[in-house]
């Protein structure tokens, strides 16, 4: 918990925003944000997506470079398989979500951003501002990223998908 805190703050700091800046950016509280900084909490998935977003970086700088797969909330698996590399903003993810279980939506990314997917095994619904798509093991698909999406297994078996998120517009920053 105190090192993701501690790297949101040099995010935050390098950024030169404010917390009350990066909670009207995010839409996350300025108490919530202080309370991960100071590594009292970890947030949710979501959370940390809009956190990640609004600092116009990736959940994976967030959440720092692991060696093994992390089990996240609802038995959702997210494995990095890409390095954190400076000035890169690019996050190759592989993504296990048991039957019947909503990963939630994701807030739009900044213009520029995009994302490929492919499903490996079992469906995927992709919501994409509204919109479904189903996908079966051997889609794939690709969008902007400054779009909400979600990601949801109606399936009756595991499904596992690879995410491509890459901002192709610049380099991080405000």
């Amino acid at each position: 918990m105190a090192a993701i805190g501690r790297r949101l703050r040099a995010l935050r700091q390098q950024r030169q925003l404010s917390l009350e800046a990066l909670a009207e950016r995010s839409g996350v509280s300025v108490s919530m944000l202080s309370t991960v900084e100071r590594g009292q909490k970890v947030p949710s998935i979501l959370v940390m997506g809009q956190i990640a977003t609004a600092l116009g970086t990736s959940i994976g700088r967030l959440v720092g470079e692991e060696a093994v797969p992390r089990a996240i909330p609802a038995g959702i698996e997210r494995r990095g398989l890409s390095p954190v590399l400076p000035g890169i903003e690019f996050e190759l993810i592989r993504m296990t979500l048991p039957p019947g279980i909503d990963a939630g939506t994701f807030p739009p990314h900044r213009a520029g951003s995009r994302e490929y997917l492919a499903v490996e095994t079992g469906t995927l619904t992709l919501t994409l501002d509204g919109t479904e798509y189903r996908l079966d093991a051997g889609d794939s698909i690709y969008h902007d990223g400054d779009c909400e999406h979600g990601y949801r297994n109606d399936g009756k078996m595991p499904c596992i998908y690879y995410l491509l998120a890459m901002d192709v517009a610049g380099s991080a920053g405000p």
